[in-house]
C-alpha cells in the first residue's frame, strides 16, 4: 500500500468558553481515524485552532476589562487538560488571530477580488445595505446579536444569519420582529457599505452543484445541501430562492481581520475561521522547516474536515467555493456528525445534572479510554446523534472491555509467569492455530470499518472475536489444567494462544485505546502502532492490571446535580459553588480599594463602617470620591487595624439600604463555614504595588 499524505482538521471551537463534551466527542472521532491512518503507515498532519474573532468575544473582553487578545489567550490556556486528558493528539493547536491567518485570509480575499475578466471577473462586490443598528449600544449589530423569527420556517428566537431549526441562510433584515440580543431594543436600519462574496454567481452555483454531489459528503448531507440550490415552495407557502450572496464584512468596532484597502471594515468571522485550518497547518510546517506552498501543491494531498451538523452550510458552500475560486485545493471530504445527547436523548443541562462535564469526568478518576471506547461503539459514518446512556456505558465498559477483552490477558498471564518464566510456546495446537487464523483474517474488514469511520462496526467485530477467544478459554479451562503439572504442555499452549490473541485484539483496538495499547506493547513486547505487524509473542513481563471497572458511584457522581455536589464537596467547610461561565465572572467588577477611614458602628457589635477610595477621581472641590461600605468584620479587626490599608471590593454591586445607612459595595473577606471549627474572618489584602482603582482579572 502506497503512503498517503493526509491533512485532517476538526471544527474550530469558538474561544468564548471551555470545551464541552460535544467538542470532545468530535475530537475523539477524528483522533481515532488519524491514529488508524498512521498505523497503516500514512503520513497525517492533524491540526486545530481556536476561533477567536467576532463581536461576542469583543463584547465579553470589554465586560472583563481586558483586551480581546488577553481574553482568548486565557481560554487557550485551558485547552491542554482536556486534550491530554482524553489522549487527543493534535500535531498543532493554533489561533485564528495568528499572523498566518491574517495573511492567508487577506490573500484569499485578494485572489477572489482580483479574478481576471477573462475568467469571469471578480467574485467580490461592494454594496450599500441597510444594516441593523442598536440605538442603545450605539453600534451596528452582528448577525448573532440579532434575533427574531425565521423568515423560512417561522421558528422563533433564531439568529440573524441562519436558522438552527431549518438550516436556512438569510440576511438579518429578513428576520421577522427582530430585536437586539444585547439590549433587547428594537434595532434601527442604517446604511453601510458592505462586501459580498457572490455565491449566486453562475460559476459558483455550477461548481458547488457538482462538488457537493460527487461523493465528498455523506448521502444524507448531500441531499440536504441539494435542496439549497433550487427555487422551491416551502410547506408554509414561502419560496426559497437558491444560493444567495454572502455578506463577508463587518463595521468597526469589531475584533477581527481588516479587509485590505477598506479602512474600518473587517472580515466576518466565518470568512477567516476556516482559513484557520490552513493557518494552523502553515504554522506547523514552518516549525518543521517545510514549505507550505509546496505542501499544498502536492497533487496527492488529501484534505479532510470533521464537523458537526450545525455548521454544514459554511463548510459545504462558502468554504469550498472560497478555496476553489481563489485557486486553492478543496477538501476531499467533509465528515459530518450529529449531536451528543444524554440518557435517552435528553438535552444536556448542568442544573438538572444531565450535563457531562469532561473535566469532572477526569477529576472523578474515570478512565478516559472508557469514554473513547463507548463513543466508538456508537459512532458511524452517518450524520446521526449519539446518546450517552449511563447504564449502557457501564455495561459496555465492564462487559466488553473488562469482561471480554482485558480478562483474556489476566486469565493467562499469571500461569505463564509462574510456570514458564513468562516464555510463550509457538505451538498452539490445531484449534488454537485456527482461532488465531480467524483473528488475523478479520484484519482487513476491521481496517475497512475504521477507514470508513464505522467505529461501531469495528468494535462489534472485535468483540465478536473476543467472544470466540473466551469460548476457547471456557472450553479449555486453564485454571483446571494448572491443577496438575502433567498438563503443563497443554496449559502452556492454551495460555500462549490467549496472549497472542489478546495482543492482536489490542492492536485492533489501538486507535480507540492508545494508552492501553501502549501498556500492552510493554507487557507483550509486540508492536502496537503497526497495523500490519507480524510475529508471535515470545515473552511477557509480569502482568499489571490494565483497566478497572466503572463503578455505580462514579456514574452517580458524574451526573449529580450541582446542589448535591455542593453538599459533598467541602474542602474548607463550605461547598464549591456551581460552575459559572467566563461571561458570568466578567459581570463582577473587582477593584483595589484603599480604606481611607474606618470606624465602629454604634448599635452593632459586628459591623465596621469603611470609607473606601476606589480610584474614581475627585469631586468638584478636589476631594477623592469615596464609597461607604458596611462590613461584618468587627470581631477580628479594630478600626485602626484597617485604616490606610488596601483591600478588594465588588465595585458594581447595587447599593443596599441597611439599618445604619447605605452600603455602596462589598469588601471581600474569607472565613470558614464552621466558625466553631475555624473561627475568624479575614479581609483580603493585596500585595504591595497595587493602587486604588486597579481592576482584578
Amino acid at each position: 500500500m502506497s503512503q498517503r499524505q493526509l491533512f485532517v482538521t476538526t471544527a474550530l471551537p469558538y474561544a468564548n468558553g471551555n470545551f464541552h463534551i460535544g467538542h470532545i466527542m468530535e475530537y475523539i472521532q477524528a483522533d481515532i481515524w488519524v491514529r488508524f491512518q498512521r498505523m497503516q503507515g500514512h503520513k497525517v498532519d492533524f491540526v486545530g485552532a481556536d476561533d477567536t474573532h467576532g463581536a461576542p468575544i469583543m463584547i465579553a473582553a470589554e465586560k472583563a476589562g481586558i483586551t480581546p487578545q488577553q481574553f482568548v489567550a486565557g481560554i487557550a490556556a485551558g485547552r491542554k487538560p482536556y486534550l491530554d486528558g482524553f489522549h487527543i493528539q493534535f500535531d498543532n493547536w493554533h489561533s485564528t488571530d495568528a499572523p498566518e491567518n491574517h495573511a492567508l485570509a487577506q490573500q484569499i480575499y485578494r485572489d477572489l477580488r482580483d479574478i481576471p475578466e477573462s475568467q469571469g471577473g471578480s467574485l467580490i462586490e461592494r454594496r450599500t445595505i441597510d444594516q441593523f443598528f442598536d440605538p442603545e449600544k450605539n453600534m451596528f449589530l452582528p448577525d448573532r446579536f440579532i434575533k427574531g423569527e425565521c423568515p423560512k420556517c417561522h421558528a422563533h428566537d433564531q439568529y440573524g444569519d441562519n436558522c438552527e431549526v431549518c438550516g436556512a441562510v438569510y440576511a438579518p433584515t429578513d428576520l421577522i420582529n427582530p430585536f437586539s440580543a444585547l439590549s433587547g431594543a428594537k434595532p434601527e436600519l442604517k446604511s453601510s457599505e458592505h462586501f459580498f462574496f457572490k455565491l449566486s454567481d453562475p460559476r459558483c452555483v455550477a461548481f458547488l452543484e457538482k462538488w457537493t454531489q460527487d461523493g465528498k459528503l455523506q448521502p444524507e448531507v448531500a441531499n440536504k445541501v441539494k435542496e439549497w440550490f433550487s427555487v422551491r415552495t416551502n410547506p408554509d407557502g414561502t419560496t426559497s430562492e437558491g444560493l444567495g450572496d454572502w455578506d463577508i464584512s463587518r463595521d468597526a468596532p469589531y475584533f477581527g481581520i481588516e479587509i485590505p484597502d477598506a479602512p474600518g471594515k473587517y472580515f466576518y468571522v466565518w470568512l477567516d475561521a476556516p482559513v484557520g485550518y490552513l493557518a494552523s497547518l502553515k504554522n506547523l510546517l514552518d516549525q518543521r522547516g517545510e514549505n507550505y506552498d509546496a505542501y499544498m501543491a502536492n497533487p496527492a494531498l488529501e484534505q479532510y474536515h470533521f464537523i458537526g451538523k450545525d455548521i454544514v452550510t459554511f463548510h459545504t458552500l462558502f468554504w469550498p467555493a472560497m478555496l476553489h475560486f481563489s485557486g486553492r485545493k478543496t477538501p476531499n471530504n467533509v465528515f459530518v456528525h450529529g449531536f451528543l445527547t444524554v440518557n435517552n436523548g435528553e438535552k444536556m443541562s448542568k442544573s438538572r445534572g444531565t450535563g457531562l462535564d469532561p473535566l469532572k469526568y477526569l477529576s472523578l478518576g474515570m478512565n478516559p479510554e472508557w469514554l473513547r471506547y463507548y463513543l466508538a461503539t456508537k459512532l458511524n459514518n452517518k450524520n446521526e446523534d449519539v446518546d450517552f446512556n449511563a447504564e449502557d456505558f457501564m455495561l459496555r465498559v465492564n462487559s466488553d472491555l473488562i469482561g471480554k477483552f482485558v480478562n483474556i490477558a489476566s486469565r493467562a498471564a499469571g500461569f505463564l509467569t509462574k510456570r514458564f518464566e513468562g516464555k510463550l510456546t509457538q505451538s498452539f495446537g490445531e484449534q488454537g492455530t485456527a482461532l488465531l487464523s480467524d483473528i488475523h483474517a478479520a484484519k482487513d474488514s476491521i481496517a475497512q470499518a475504521y477507514d470508513a469511520r464505522e467505529y461501531g462496526k469495528a468494535t462489534r467485530e472485535i468483540m465478536l472475536l473476543a467472544d470466540k477467544v473466551n469460548a476457547y478459554v471456557d472450553q479449555h479451562k486453564p485454571w483446571d489444567l494448572a491443577k496438575d503439572v502433567a498438563n503443563n504442555e497443554a496449559l502452556h499452549q492454551v495460555c500462549s494462544l490467549l496472549i497472542n490473541a489478546f495482543a492482536e485484539l489490542s492492536r485492533y483496538l489501538a486507535p480507540v485505546l492508545p494508552s492501553l495499547a501502549h501498556a500492552v506493547e510493554a507487557f507483550t513486547g509486540t508492536a502496537m502502532q503497526n497495523w500490519n505487524a507480524t510475529g508471535n509473542v515470545a515473552h511477557i513481563q509480569p502482568y499489571q492490571h490494565l483497566m478497572q471497572r466503572v463503578t455505580p458511584e462514579q456514574l452517580e457522581a458524574l451526573f449529580e446535580p450541582p446542589a448535591l455536589v455542593e453538599q459533598r464537596v467541602a474542602p474548607c467547610g463550605e461547598p464549591i459553588a456551581p460552575t459559572i461561565s467566563i461571561d458570568d465572572f466578567a459581570k463582577v467588577d473587582l477593584r483595589i480599594a484603599e480604606i481611607v477611614h474606618c470606624e465602629a458602628v454604634e448599635g452593632s457589635t459586628k459591623l465596621l463602617r469603611l470609607t473606601l477610595d476606589v480610584g474614581e477621581g475627585t469631586d468638584p472641590q478636589g476631594r477623592p470620591i469615596t464609597r461607604n461600605v458596611f462590613s461584618g468584620v468587627a470581631s477580628m479587626y479594630k478600626p485602626e487595624d484597617l485604616q490606610g490599608k488596601l483591600t478588594v471590593m465588588v465595585a458594581n454591586l447595587a447599593p443596599r439600604k441597611m439599618k445604619f445607612g447605605v452600603s455602596e459595595g462589598m469588601v471581600l473577606a474569607a472565613s470558614h463555614a464552621d466558625e466553631k471549627a475555624e473561627p475568624g474572618i479575614y479581609v483580603l489584602h493585596p500585595w504591595p504595588g497595587a493602587k486604588p482603582g486597579m481592576r482584578i482579572h
